[in-house]
Formats: C-alpha cells, sequence, structure tokens
C-alpha cells in the first residue's frame, strides 16, 4: 500500500469498519476492536491518525474505556491526532475527550464527507508539527541555535550567516523590528570559535548622555556621581563577540568615537589617560536605512563601509512561507511550561495565521501566543484567542492569500523599477525598504531591470 499513509480505525462495529474501509481506501486502513488490539496496532503502526469510538467493550454503552483507551494513546503517542467518535447525545463526553488531548470529535451518523475533512486537517496539524520537530533537532538540515526556518528565503540567511561566522569580518543585520536580529547575532557569536562572551547594547533604548560611558566605560571622578572606575561594554566583550543594536540611533558624536576604535582596535575609557587594547567581533543591526541616514547626513559614511563588510538581510516574517505556523507551534511548546500535552492550533487558527501580515514580526506573534495559552480552553487555541480575524468561508485554502499577496507584490516592484528608470535606489526609496531587500526580492521573483512606465519599446 506504497504511497498511502496509516489510519487506525478503533471500531467495535463491523458494519462501521467496512463503510469506513471502503469510503476511506485513499488510507492505508488498520482495525482495532478493543484497547489491547488498538495498543498492539498504536505500536506497531506509530499512526498520525486515529479514530477512536468511546464505545468499546466491555462496556461499549458508555465512554469509560475509550476514554481510558485515549488516555492510554496520549501517554505513548502525544504525537498522534485522535479523533474521537460519540453517540449523538453524548457532547459530554465528547468536549471531556478534547479536554483531555483529544485532536476533535465527531458525532454519529457518520457523514463520511466531513470525517475526511476532519482527518485531512489532523494530518496537516501533525505533519506542521514534525516539521517542528525535526527543525529543532536538526534533521534535514543544521538550523541555527534559536532559529526556526522551513522557508527557501530564511534557510538562505542561516546559511549565509554559518558561512560568514568563522570569519572575522564585520556583520551589519538589516531588518524590520522583531525579526530576530540579535537571535542571529548569538548565532554568529556561538559559530565564530570566539572563547568571550556576547555582549549586547540597544543604541535606542539607553539616553544619549549615558551611551558614551555604556560603551567605553569612565574612571573615578570624569564627572558627577562617577564615584568608581567602569568598564564599558566593549571592553567587557574582550575576546568576545559585541553586538551593537539599532546602530542606526548612535549619534555622531559616538559615531567618531566609535569609528575610531574601529580603526585602531583601542578604547579610551571617559575621563582616562591610556589606551586599551581590546580583540573583540563587532556586530551591528538597525532596522533603518543607513544609506538614507548618510544623505540625510545623520550617519558617517566612512563607518558605515566599516561596519558592513558583510551586510544581512533578515526577511520579515510575511515573506516566510509556511514559517508562521511552524514558528507558532515552538513557541506553544516552549512557553507551555513543560505540559505534557500543550494546547493546539484549530485549523481556522493556522489559516488567521497564515493570513495575517504580522507587522510586528516574531516578537508579535510570541506575544499572542503568550495571551492564548492564557486565553485557550479545551486544549484548544482559536483565533479570537490570538486575536486574530476568524477566516472568512473563503479562506478554504490559506495559501491562494499568499499567492495574492505575493501577486501583488511582484507587480508594485515591477512598476516601481520601471517607473524609476531602473534605479534601484530610488525604487528602494520609493518602496520603503533597503535597497538588499529589494535586489533580494527582485531575485525572489525573477524581475529583471525595466524600462521606464510609459516609455515606448524600440
Amino acid at each position: 500500500m506504497t504511497g498511502k499513509r496509516v489510519l487506525l480505525v478503533i471500531e467495535d462495529d463491523i458494519g462501521l469498519q467496512k463503510q469506513m474501509k471502503w469510503s476511506l481506501g485513499d488510507h492505508d486502513i488498520r482495525v482495532a476492536t478493543d484497547m489491547d488490539s488498538a495498543l498492539v496496532q498504536l505500536r506497531k503502526e506509530e499512526p498520525a491518525v486515529v479514530t477512536l469510538d468511546l464505545g468499546l467493550p466491555p462496556d461499549p454503552a458508555n465512554a469509560s474505556q475509550g476514554l481510558a483507551l485515549l488516555e492510554r494513546v496520549i501517554a505513548e503517542r502525544p504525537s498522534t491526532k485522535v479523533i474521537v467518535v460519540t453517540g449523538n447525545n453524548d457532547r459530554e463526553n465528547a468536549v471531556k475527550a478534547v479536554s483531555m488531548g483529544a485532536y476533535d470529535f465527531y458525532q454519529k451518523p457518520i457523514d463520511i464527507d466531513e470525517l475526511k475533512l476532519i482527518i485531512d486537517r489532523a494530518y496537516r496539524l501533525y505533519d506542521l508539527e514534525e516539521e517542528n520537530r525535526k527543525l529543532q533537532q536538526g534533521i534535514g538540515f543544521e538550523p541555527l541555535r534559536g532559529v526556526i526556518a522551513c522557508s527557501e528565503i530564511m534557510q538562505s540567511v542561516t546559511r549565509t550567516v554559518e558561512k560568514v561566522a568563522p570569519s572575522e569580518i564585520s556583520v551589519l543585520l538589516l531588518g524590520e523590528s522583531g525579526t530576530g536580529k540579535e537571535v542571529l547575532a548569538k548565532a554568529l557569536h556561538s559559530l565564530s570559535g570566539r572563547k568571550g562572551r556576547f555582549v549586547a547594547v540597544n543604541c535606542a533604548a539607553i539616553p544619549e548622555t549615558l551611551l558614551e560611558s555604556e560603551l567605553f566605560g569612565h574612571e573615578r571622578g570624569a564627572f558627577t556621581g562617577a564615584v568608581k572606575q567602569t568598564v564599558g561594554k566593549i571592553e567587557y566583550a574582550n575576546e568576545g563577540t559585541f553586538f551593537l543594536d539599532e546602530i542606526g540611533d548612535l549619534p555622531i558624536a559616538l559615531q567618531t568615537k566609535l569609528l575610531r576604535f574601529l580603526q585602531e582596535r583601542t578604547i579610551e575609557r571617559i575621563g582616562g589617560r591610556g589606551e586599551i587594547p581590546v580583540d573583540v567581533r563587532v556586530i551591528c543591526a538597525t532596522h533603518q536605512n543607513l544609506e538614507k541616514l548618510i544623505e540625510e547626513g545623520l550617519f558617517r559614511s566612512d563607518l558605515y563601509y566599516r561596519i558592513s563588510e558583510m551586510s544581512i538581510e533578515i526577511p520579515p516574517l510575511r515573506m516566510r512561507e509556511g514559517d508562521s505556523v511552524v514558528i507558532a507551534s515552538a513557541l506553544i511548546e516552549r512557553l507551555s511550561n513543560g505540559d505534557k500535552r500543550p494546547p493546539v492550533l484549530t485549523d481556522e487558527s493556522i489559516m488567521a495565521i497564515e493570513a495575517y501580515a504580522w507587522p510586528g514580526n516574531i516578537r508579535e506573534l510570541e506575544n499572542r501566543i503568550k495571551r492564548a495559552l492564557i486565553m485557550a480552553e479545551h486544549g484548544r487555541i482559536l483565533p479570537a484567542d490570538l486575536q486574530l480575524e476568524e477566516p472568512g468561508e473563503d479562506a478554504v485554502l490559506p495559501f491562494n492569500l499568499k499567492s495574492i499577496r505575493e501577486k501583488t507584490e511582484r507587480e508594485v516592484i515591477s512598476r516601481a523599477i520601471g517607473y524609476t528608470d531602473n534605479n534601484i535606489s530610488r525604487a528602494a526609496e520609493l518602496l520603503g525598504v533597503t535597497r538588499p531587500t529589494l535586489y533580494s526580492l527582485m531575485h525572489k521573483y525573477g524581475i529583471m531591470e525595466t524600462k521606464k512606465v510609459g516609455e515606448d519599446s524600440p
């Protein structure tokens, strides 16, 4: 039965067994009639999906045996999706089964088309969770620590990081807020072989009056309140990695001092008289367009070239097709405080996550998952728990929304490039993205530089 997926049907009614075998012929059906035979098949086949009639012998009139078996299945195969089948007036036990960890329930009489839909959804969720497990375990490729990526665009970024990490080249990470720039900076450090610590400073989070001391340190008595000598973060990162986040917010005066450090590899504390050599790798990050800041006189061009020997563009979550649900599943598992059976995303939630644009990127996704884990009931996370709109009736296939979004994005980029007469810098500014981002999008969509809109062909 090559190519067919095993579906374990636990059902003591011979008539229903035959009906399901005949109707679900696109699956490799395995049948069990009681707890003992069901557990044997479970251990042998390790099915992704199980249908379980709660009314099993020796007491088919009530659900005690079925619920007991459900508990055993969940304990032995927590990843398996169990769809419980109940009598048409037994909603109480159905809800109880879901609260115990069943994926879904179906009430008799059986409508095969509806049951097929539930089974297909169960397989889909199982596959998503399995993909997440593989990514976290490093099966198939070596993901960076803390980075979950199944989309090609993000896997390309991780491959670049792996190549760059062992070198001493300066790296500039570009990307919107919440895309995980610090996570990638830590990955660069962990793969670099440097024995020292990873030290991070966010330029936007520290008042300008304190930032110089934070970076370079100060001597006792250097200014009012300097009651003792303090080592700056750059010096503290000696023999390790110094990560300067939001460097676009660094004041011009400090840009000059940072440039001198990058050139000389020595620092001078505020109030100090001697130069202190520091062996540190510097990684910078920003969500701003530094080239535009240079044009506006807000950022030094010589510093830009020093910190960007290698620029790595981190795509926003909306461009990472397939990653949002996988990341959401990983967050649920990590944030569930070790629960044996954390709540699961419903199909509606999966569709809502895929359809949403995530302007706050992974940070926003994590915040919504935290809320959902508090609000979820009966082991299921609904769109409302995530504060997302439930998909409409037309959103049966969520990837259609992606196709529409990508088609629109492709058209807008092509028009912008044509309108600016192939001037990529102007097109990027018009679109509100950096040049590396625009080149990445052009590569993704196979867009060639075009003639200006309205210009006649020769």
